[in-house]
Order: structure tokens, then sequence, then C-alpha cells
């Protein structure tokens, strides 16, 4: 792979730092650089300095002409369910109706509707579906996006989905970090007494997990911690299990009611958890006196029409390390458009536009446990860079919706494709 040179950048944003977490000032801590150039060599970055001394001593890269874009690291989508088949564009209208989440699933809606479907569909139909999904999200901007399971939860529809996941690692160029979420719902052929619900979390604890994990399927596992979901007595008991079997652990909490889900992402050391709409002041105070990451999803408040935010100032403040990412789902957040969310971190969450830019780059890598190799333009980091038409890195998120990604490269090999000349 040759050397690449990034020449011609309106600014370089590097989000340079300790490869960890950032948390309250640190967030703030972008480092926006101008006139300097970017040098890959291979998978990772090998320099970042003033372009013209950078172009004499590199005088054998392939040059990459930025346009006078904004150069970034490439962004880390952390939470997204990518593997499913049909859309469920009719929920909308059953909210704007005035029906809520819950009332959907009793319609036969929500996430049993995209398990039902699943289920009928062999791995090639879900394969070219999520290929073309994630395609529109590399477009975005996103080098690295986490894809979880959880619309099947049987043994073989599962483990059909973590399959799928595996060829696309294999197939495409972003980076593809698997999730088993076995546990996103108790199953409707499981709901009929305690006994059949206790059997079904029976099954992800004594088969699923264990074959998840020796098969090497999934990195984490994660479980939908949630009032009318599981427990978190249940939650507890499905990550101990798959913390035995070496898989890093994250949570669906707190998202809908303040159910003790935070708590319980501190209590076991979890990577992250995800959501916190309705996270409380105990769930706050627990997370900020660990390393898990606070992962806000914006964009599913917004689709579903609610009032409520996640606290993310109240985060912040307490030193709890704050990540952004999409949800993409076909039912609560169908959006590929990671921009956007800035856009929601910034006018609805109430962030900077470097605190936003950092939630979808360094602990967008933290919430993967890859911050250490990841998020940064730093020598030694891995080569994952995208490239932006604007003029600097405040329009990141202040053109909202609007596709901006020029391009974007993954290990020093582009990704999303660009019209770009390399000379």
């Amino acid at each position: 792979m040759p050397r690449l040179i990034f020449v011609n950048a309106s600014e370089v944003v590097t989000c340079a730092g300790p490869g960890r977490a950032r948390r309250g000032p640190e967030m703030s801590k972008l480092e926006s650089l101008t006139d300097v150039a970017v040098v890959t060599d291979g998978e990772t970055i090998a320099a970042v300095g003033p372009e013209r001394s950078l172009r004499s001593e590199y005088r054998d890269a392939a040059e990459i002409d930025c346009r006078r874009g904004v150069l970034t690291p490439g962004l880390v989508d952390s939470h997204t369910h990518a593997i499913f088949g049909r859309v469920r564009a009719n929920e909308q209208e059953m909210r704007a109706a005035g029906l809520d989440y819950m009332q959907i699933a009793a319609r036969g809606g929500g996430i049993h509707s995209s398990v039902r479907d699943l289920r009928t569909r062999s791995e090639g139909e879900l394969f070219d579906l999520a290929r073309g999904r994630l395609q529109r999200l590399a477009s975005y901007g996103i080098t690295t996006v986490e894809v979880k399971s959880g619309y099947g939860l049987t043994v073989e529809d599962e483990l059909k989905t973590l399959r799928v996941i595996a060829q696309l690692r294999r197939e495409l160029t972003m980076r593809i970090v698997p999730t088993f979420l076995g546990a996103h719902e108790i199953p409707l052929e499981h709901r009929g007494s305690l006994a059949q619900r206790n059997a079904y979390v029976d099954l992800l604890v004594h088969e699923l997990i264990p074959r998840v994990a020796a098969e090497g399927l999934a990195r984490f596992a994660d479980v939908f911690c949630e009032t009318g979901v599981y427990t978190v007595p249940e939650s507890r008991r499905i990550l101990l299990a798959a913390r035995q079997h070496n898989l890093l652990l994250k949570l669906h909490a707190d998202e809908l009611t303040s159910c003790g889900g935070a708590e319980l992402a501190a209590e076991v050391g979890a990577t992250s958890a995800d959501h916190l709409g309705a996270i409380s002041e105990a769930g706050i105070q627990a997370l900020a006196s660990g390393p898990t990451v606070a992962t806000l999803l914006p964009g599913t408040m917004l689709f579903l029409g609610k009032q409520t935010r996640a606290p993310a100032r109240q985060l912040i403040e307490a030193g709890v390390p704050v990540a952004l990412a999409t949800d993409f789902n076909p039912g609560t957040s169908p959006t590929p458009n990671l921009p956007l969310i800035l856009t929601l971190g910034v006018s609805q969450l109430r962030l900077s536009v470097s605190e936003a830019v950092m939630a979808a780059t360094v602990n967008g890598a933290a919430a993967l446990a890859l911050a250490d190799s990841i998020g940064q333009l730093a020598p030694g980091f891995s080569a994952d860079l995208a490239l932006f038409e604007i003029g600097t890195v405040g329009e990141l998120p202040y053109w909202y919706g609007d596709r901006r990604c020029l391009g974007t490269w993954v290990r020093g090999k582009s990704c999303h494709p660009s019209h770009l000349q390399v000379s």
C-alpha cells in the first residue's frame, strides 16, 4: 500500500491526545490545525505536521488534494442495528396518531415485527441489504461502525445474523465491530409464563453466549435493560455470563424509564451504557466513578417525538465520558447520518462543536474499546480519515442533514468512493 500525503486542507482536526476516553474539559480540546498535512504509511498514520516540510520529507508519497476541505479522524458510529429486513415506516404514522412504544408493540409492531421478518430471510438476503446500508453510513464519513444482532431471538437466527456481520467484516473496507444482542427482547414465544421467560434467559446464558464466544462471532454482548424488557437481575446474570466467556459488555440502559441500568453498567464495568434518556442522578454519579462511556442517541428521541433528552451537560460536568451514535435501526432511528446526530448534539443536547466531534471520534472509539488505536489523527494510530466539503469544523454540525463527505479512508485504504485525484 503506497504512502499517502493529504495536502491543501483548510483545517486538519486531529483530536490528538491520550488514547482513552476524554472527560469533562478534555472533550473541548479538539486541536484543529491549519497549513498542515497528514502522511499515512500503509495502515497507520506516519506524520502530522507543517505541509511544506512534510512534502519535502515524503517526496515518494502519493498526494491527495483535500481541495480546502476539512480533514478529520474517521467518524465512529458505536451503536447500530444494521441487520434487518423490511422497514417499519408505518410505525411513524402510528406514533403521530398518539400511540407510544409499548402500544405499538402490543399491536405487533416494534422489535417483534423485525424479528418475525428476519426469521424468514436467508443470510444472503440479509447480507445484500446490510451491505448497501453500511456503504450509505460510510458515505457520511463513518469509518468504524458497531453492528448488533438482536432481531433473531433464537439460537439459529442470532447465529445467522452474526455470520452475516462476519461476512461484512471480511468483504467491506470499513471497520465493523460485532455485538451479540440476543437479549434485545423477550421472544413472544417465551412470554406466556415466568417459567418460559426464565427458559429464554437460560438459553442465552448456557447455549447462545457460549456458542457466540466459541465461534468468535462477537466482541461485545449487550442487553436491553428497561422496564418491560429485561430486569436488572436478568441483565446482570446475562452480562456476567458473557464476561465469563471473555466478551466485553454493553447495555441499552434507562432509555425510557429510570430502572437502574446505568448503575448496573457501572457495577459490571461495561464499556458503554447507551441511550440514558431517563438516567437518574444516582446513575450519573455511578458512571462518573468508573470507565464506562455514556453513548447518547439523540436521533432516537427525536424520531420518537420525545420531549426529554439525555442529560448530556450533566454527564459531562460530572466527568462522564460522552459519545454520540446514530442508533441506526428500522423502527426508532432510521438514519445513517452521523453528522446529523452531531447537529442534534449541539442544538438539543447543548454540546459545543468540539465536544460533539470528540463524542463521534475519540469517545466513540472508547465506547468500542478502541481508543488506543482509532479516533485521532496522530502518528501510530490507524489511518482512518474523513474529508468533508466544509471550510471549518464548525460547519460539520451546521449543515444539518446535508451529506458533505468527499471521501473516507480506513487503514490507509479508500473506503467511501471519492473523485479526489491521487498524484
